[in-house]
Formats: C-alpha cells, structure tokens, sequence
C-alpha cells in the first residue's frame, strides 16, 4: 500500500470530531520528529495544537491543516463505518477522507521524500496543524500564530491543505477567502392580542421594510478578484406559538461574505443606518469571524501553478470563493497563504470520500512545490 494511502487511513481510523485530536498529532510529530524536525505541542484549553519545524533560517514555508473532523451524522446512512476508512470503487471511504486527513498524510509523505533527497535544504519548512478549525476556532489556528508572533517567529510562505479541488485535483487554488461578518439582531416590540393591534407593537411588521432593503442592498461591486458583497438571512424567529398573540420580540440571524472592497466598520454601520432610518428599537451583537485576504501572483502562487502544471498537466483556476478557513488566521501576519487539497464535493456530507489515485497526486504536487521554493 502507498505510504501516503496508509497514513491517510491511519489517520480516519482516529474518531477526532472536533475539538479532540484522538492522537492523530502525536503520529505526526513521531513521523516529522524523525526526520529532523523540532516538534512543540502547544494546547489552549481543550484545543491540541502542533508547530514543527525543520531548519532554522527563512524562509519559512508551512504547511497548515487540521485534525479536528465534522461530526459523522447518522450512522446507519453511511455505506460503510464512517471510521473504518474503506476502498471501493477507487474511492477511499470515512469522515475527514477529504476534509482533510488525505491532505496531510499527503503533506507529510511529500516532506519525508523530500528531506530523503535533500537533507541538508536551506530555508525551513514547518507544520501548523491544530484541532478546531471544525469548532469555534478560538483556540486552534489564531492561538498558535499569536504564540509565533509574541518570539517574533514568522510564516511566509503557508499551503492550506483545505479541499480546493472542484472536478480534478488542482483544478482550482484558493488564493484568497472573503471575509465573514456575522449579525444578531433582536427587534424590540410591545407583545398584545391580536384582536387589539393598536394595544401592541408587532415587531416582525416593523422589520419587514428594514429587511427588504438589506436583502435589495448593493454592498459593494466586487473587483477582479472577488465578487460582491453579500448579506444573507440565516435565521428569522418571533412568537410565543399561539395564534392570537403579538410577539414582543423578533430575533434575526445574518451574515456578511464580503470583498475587499468594503471593510466591517462600513458594513456595521450601513446596517445600524437602515435599522434607524425604519425607527426600529433593537439590539445588535456583531461577530466578526475572518477579514479577506488576498495573496496575488508571487513566488508561492508561481509554484503552486507550476507544480500542478507539472504533475497534472492541467493549469489551475484561482479562486477566492467559498467559505472561511484558517488562512484567514495565518494571512494577515503578512505571509503569503493559498489553500490546495483535494476534490471538494463531498466534505461534511454522508459518505465523505476521496479517490485514491488523488491522494498521491496531491502528495506529487506538494513535493514539487518543496523542490522549487526550499531546494530552489
């Protein structure tokens, strides 16, 4: 069996559901330790992390990913145990085959090969891998980069090891992620029968013309790089469940995906401006989960593209659509960050798969990427 198959089910076999790592960085750190590399266990509450270096001078170039896996779901849908990683059909079969064990058993394959050929590189090359970029990612990623910043210890070049692929392995990189603002909003109303509407103060009659003109709203235009801002409502409740009250009060759940264009203070304060201008009585708590981040062409993008190019024989798409991941945590250090991993179409369904064949790829990808930026 291939190294990189082999560790990849190794490392499903270990039900690490988000925050619990179940040993998976422990197996790394023997593997990277090994090898040469200096390993630090660095735990935030009931968060596992782990920072591995090899080499001493910079550049830097990171590997990042995480151990932490999305709960399974129901059992009894899944073709096979959700962690019993199994073969079929050319597909590797287990939660976290995609998203992203395969991904770092890649990463880790691909630098034992490469320290094999190059014992003496210059530069270092380094692994940040943690266990809550599934959970609140609050004392995963952030952490351990604000650990490295405090001694002055940098990043510079990072590969996120995130599922990127659309159809082909490589066929897209992410080179940037927009930002994710998130809103919850109460609207204060006066609760009362409905038999006697001017008694009450229905808070959902109040809101619907502030609602049409944030969802009619244009943030921004987007650029060449993202597309536009976007504001959607995931969550609207009010009443008591009886049908002849008015509620007192209506609760909204929303969030930003936004571009470069625009920035959360203007964000905030557009919102605070219609929810005024409609004279509504309210509260509004703001969670701002990741700024955008931009890494253009540059040495880390040219050798992305060239390796996969390379190894593939297809050019790749740069993409920054999608969700947030934890190069959002890494980017504003002023490293350079793109996130590639494997085909993305079934991460956090039933089923999680990822093909075989893929998984070596994308270890050949990665070792061509250590070949240009570390031995180059």
């Amino acid at each position: 069996m291939p190294k990189t198959l082999d560790l990849a089910i190794e490392l499903i076999s270990r039900p690490s559901v988000t925050p619990d790592d179940q040993g998976c960085q422990s197996l790394l750190a023997q593997r990277l330790e090994a090898i040469g590399f200096k390993i630090e266990h660095m735990r935030f509450d009931d968060v596992d992390n782990l920072w591995a270096r090899r080499g001493t001078e910079g550049p830097v170039f990171c590997f990042a990913g995480h151990t932490d896996v999305v709960p399974p779901g129901p059992p009894d849908q899944w073709h096979s145990n959700p962690f019993k990683p199994e073969i079929r059909d050319g597909m590797l079969y287990g939660r976290g085959a995609a998203d992203m064990k395969s991904s770092i058993a890649a990463m880790v394959v691909a630098v034992e090969r490469f320290v094999a050929m190059h014992p003496d590189h210059k530069r270092s090359i380094a692994f940040l891998i943690t266990s809550d970029e599934e959970g609140p990612s609050i004392n995963g990623t952030v952490k351990v980069v604000e650990a490295l910043e405090a001694r002055g210890e940098k990043i510079d070049w990072c590969l996120v090891g995130e599922p990127s692929s659309t159809d082909s392995v490589g066929d897209v990189v992410k080179n940037g992620r927009r930002g994710s603002l998130g809103g919850e909003l109460t609207v204060h109303g006066h609760q009362g029968h409905v038999a006697y509407p001017h008694l009450a103060d229905n808070p959902i009659h109040s809101f619907t013309a502030a609602l049409a003109e944030l969802t009619s709203a244009e943030w921004d235009q987007g650029n060449e790089f993202f597309p536009p801002t976007t504001f959607q409502v995931s969550n609207i409740n009010a009443g008591t469940g009886a049908t002849n009250v008015i509620p007192g009060e209506l609760h909204a759940v929303f969030n930003f995906r936004y571009s470069t264009e625009t920035n959360h203070h203007q964000l905030e304060r557009k919102v605070q401006d219609i929810l005024d201008k409609h004279q509504l009585r309210y509260n509004l708590n703001w969670t701002l989960s990741g700024k955008p981040f931009l890494t253009p062409a540059g040495a880390l993008v040219d050798a992305v593209k060239s390796a996969i190019k390379e190894i593939t024989s297809n050019d790749t798409q740069l993409s920054t659509a999608g969700g947030t991941s934890d190069g959002r945590f890494i980017a504003p250090t002023g490293a350079q960050v793109v996130e590639l991993g494997p085909v993305n179409a079934t991460i956090h369904k039933i089923n999680e798969c990822v093909a075989v064949e893929d998984i070596e790829t994308l270890m050949e990808i990665y070792n061509s990427i250590l070949n240009t930026l570390i031995s180059g």
